[in-house]
């Protein structure tokens, strides 16, 4: 490779085209070499978001044998794992293999660790034809190699729980991180928030539900779409109010926050089907907050969708990332006994236990 640094955001590491930056690129060099500030992961297991999971589950009618041969030739290809339909990911865990000796991560050759940085700008090589995954769940047993660069995130992976677990959390940490801070905003101005989560009782719902309460929300709204998960997030306790709507049904789920207790102060969208954008909107109260966290959203859809229907909310967009996320991630999980029971209920229902 070369023995000065490379670009500490990968610039080095884009094919094509150039000038871009890896996640935007059509090819990455995924060679194991290393520069001397980057880190060689050694790979365990890959974690692929739900909206590029439901779009190659869906695309191949549920064949697993084909979804498994659909992301090998995507990293294949790309040289990293990113869904061309939904631009989206996932995220890894694994096993330090190297570290250059002018990396910044922190990291050294061992840790078992996860990568906090998604796979669409990851330069990944699989080795094992992902011979250990039936393609029927988003947890990728897989052996390869993935490359960090200076500016990428990484945490080690906390000893008191199992890795399939670590991996579940960490893949959406930033949602329950950005929900809180947007919770503590409105709390800082006296005002205590209505908080909507629209599909409360997934991977990062949950977890908002959670953040949300504990960041001082008046009232928590779970929505969801299916009795089965209704009497799931019910058990577990998260939200004040549980009720069942189609997101993709704007007045429906108008309709089904107003009953519960809304319009909400905050949304947060944490769904994978596309079709949540206008009955998120209008379901928030004027003035209000919506968060997009689900890699399905159209924000197009959004943005025009909020003009046409003359709704004054502030839109965010969820980058997955806020300052000290994956700690609060599993801070709660460890504290919450709703959170971590959906959670391994999960990981139970995808035989990975």
């Amino acid at each position: 490779m070369s023995d000065t640094p490379g670009s500490p955001v990968g610039l080095h590491r884009v094919i094509e085209p150039a000038g871009v930056l890896p996640q935007a690129a059509q090819r990455l060099d995924a060679r194991a070499e290393l520069w001397p500030d980057e880190v060689r992961i050694s790979v365990e297991r890959l974690n692929l978001d739900a909206a590029s999971y439901r779009q190659l589950a869906e695309a191949h009618g549920g064949d697993g044998d084909a979804v498994r041969a659909a992301v090998l030739e995507i990293v294949r290809m790309r040289g990293k794992m990113q869904n061309p339909v939904t631009g989206s990911g996932g995220m890894l865990v694994g096993v330090v293999d190297e570290v250059g000796p002018e990396s910044p991560l922190g990291v050294q050759k061992g840790d078992r660790v996860a990568t906090l940085v998604s796979l669409t700008l990851t330069p990944l090589q699989i080795t094992d034809g992902l011979a250990d995954w039936d393609g029927r769940g988003e947890q990728v047993p897989a052996a390869g190699h993935a490359i960090l660069f200076a500016r990428s995130i990484v945490a080690k992976l906390p000893d008191d729980l199992v890795p399939e677990l670590s991996l579940a959390v960490m893949d959406v940490c930033g949602a329950p991180a950005l929900t809180a801070r947007v919770v503590q905003q409105y709390v800082d101005k006296d005002i205590k928030p209505v908080v909507s989560v629209i599909g409360g009782a997934g991977k990062s719902g949950s977890l908002s539900l959670a953040a949300a309460r504990r960041a001082g929300a008046a009232r928590t709204i779970g929505i969801v779409p299916i009795q089965a998960e209704a009497d799931r997030l019910t058990a577990a306790g998260l939200a004040d109010v549980v009720a069942l709507a189609d997101a993709r049904d704007p007045v429906a789920l108008a309709k089904a926050v107003e009953e519960a207790g809304g319009p909400a102060d905050i949304t947060v969208v944490c769904v994978d089907v596309p079709g949540c954008e206008h009955g998120a909107v209008l379901s928030t109260a004027a003035g209000g907050t919506v968060i997009f966290f689900s890699m399905a959203t159209s924000f197009s859809a959004a943005a025009l969708g909020a003009e046409g229907l003359a709704a004054d909310v502030t839109m965010l967009v969820g980058n997955g990332y806020v300052p000290g996320h994956a700690d609060y991630a599993i801070d709660l999980l460890r504290s919450e006994p709703g959170v971590r029971n959906l959670f391994e209920g999960r990981l139970k229902a995808e035989g990975q236990d």
